[in-house]
């Protein structure tokens, strides 16, 4: 079975609750156990752990198709496969099956990195590891914006290590649901992305090394060489999805609505068919972008770090402006919700914002062109 095939019964799902998931914040539940039950948990994951064997091409397609139906199930799924990528990685020695509860779908994956006193610079943690003398840590952190906080199975948990030397000096940790001292400390109530649960957790627990992804200090490394690379593409594949659907949506409502009074469609005014072309050149062009720099990174090619840098910011850009042209050219039609195009204009916005930002992502991108260090 291909890879689209496998969507087939997950994209009927999602788009019937995808109202209903924005209108009341519901977590996308039919959609996450859809997608563990075709597979697609276990997307880019290894065949010997039960997982398809897919690379970045396929996981931007995926991601991309769910987001033109429900932006919040497909964040829920790029931040399952991100955290799926660095365990695979790095698996923690204690649990040897870790990767494969993620494939399988009886784990739901998440990372726990954002934190108020670092912001949108999530690589760099502010809690920290705090010996107990057993060879173990506690972690106490407050982590902002942890999707799927109540309903993941698997937190990717960072901190600083002990005896930190510098803010990039950080540990990761697998910690599963249920492992004493976590606590979900409030709701999520979001302008966009509403059903996602990305709400605020505070940790206060005790790990040891058996849980821990790679060797000490490694967790910088891994955020930057796994996180970074699929993170950014699978924000990116949510914006295109998010801006593809808005902009289909108001092609069919330009194409189908009428004036009755002149005899002509919405359509027959130069003025939208020019608004809706510029929409439609400028997305077929960040996608092309996107889809290129998805097989730069199957291809580990050595400079994919600069284009997976400009391929989140582009994106999140044109959904920007595509959902901003669906919305104008249908005007009171998407104000009023019943074309879905004013729930993409919403969730759109999220991924401008979301950590590394655009602008966070322009200075980085500017740095590395004038040979410069990220950090």
């Amino acid at each position: 079975m291909d890879v689209i095939t496998r969507l087939d019964d997950v994209l009927p799902l999602a788009a019937a609750d995808a109202d209903a998931t924005d209108r009341e914040g519901q977590f996308p539940q039919r959609t996450v156990t859809a997608l563990g039950e075709s597979g697609l948990l276990g997307l880019t994951l290894s065949p010997e752990v039960g997982g398809l064997g897919a690379g970045p091409v396929e996981f931007v397609d995926v991601t991309s198709r769910l987001a033109a139906v429900c932006g919040s199930s497909a964040m829920v799924y790029l931040m399952h496969v991100a955290a799926a990528q660095v365990v695979a990685a790095a698996p923690p020695p204690g649990d040897p099956e870790a990767t494969a509860r993620l494939a399988s779908g009886e784990w739901l994956g998440t990372l726990a990195f954002s934190e108020k006193g670092s912001r949108s610079h999530f690589w760099a943690s502010t809690s920290h590891a705090t010996p107990e003398g057993d060879g173990s840590v506690r972690v106490k952190a407050s982590k902002g914006w942890v999707t799927s906080a109540e309903f993941a199975g698997l937190y990717v948990l960072s901190c600083l290590a002990p005896d930190d030397q510098s803010p990039t000096d950080t540990n990761l940790y697998a910690v599963p649901t249920g492992h004493p001292g976590l606590t979900v400390s409030a709701g999520w109530d979001g302008l966009g992305l509403r059903g996602n649960a990305s709400s605020p957790m505070e940790f206060d627990a005790v790990l040891d090394e058996q849980q821990r992804l790679g060797g000490r200090g490694d967790g910088f490394g891994l955020m930057m060489q796994v996180v970074l690379p699929w993170f950014s593409l699978g924000n990116a594949a949510v914006s295109l999805g998010l801006a593809r659907g808005a902009l289909d949506a108001a092609v069919s409502h330009a194409a189908g609505t009428r004036f009755a009074h002149l005899d002509s469609r919405l359509a027959d005014l130069p003025t939208i068919r020019a608004r809706l072309a510029q929409a439609s050149i400028e997305l077929e062009a960040v996608t092309a972008y996107v889809k290129d720099t998805a097989a730069r990174v199957a291809a580990a090619d050595e400079t994919v770090m600069l284009a997976v840098l400009g391929a989140k910011a582009a994106a999140n850009e044109a959904a920007l402006h595509v959902t901003d042209a669906a919305m104008r050219v249908c005007g009171g039609a998407a104000f009023s919700r019943h074309l879905g195009i004013e729930r993409a204009f919403r969730d759109a916005r999220a991924g401008y914002v979301m950590a590394p930002t655009a602008d966070v992502l322009y200075e980085f991108y500017g740095r590395a062109l004038c040979g410069l260090e990220l950090f």
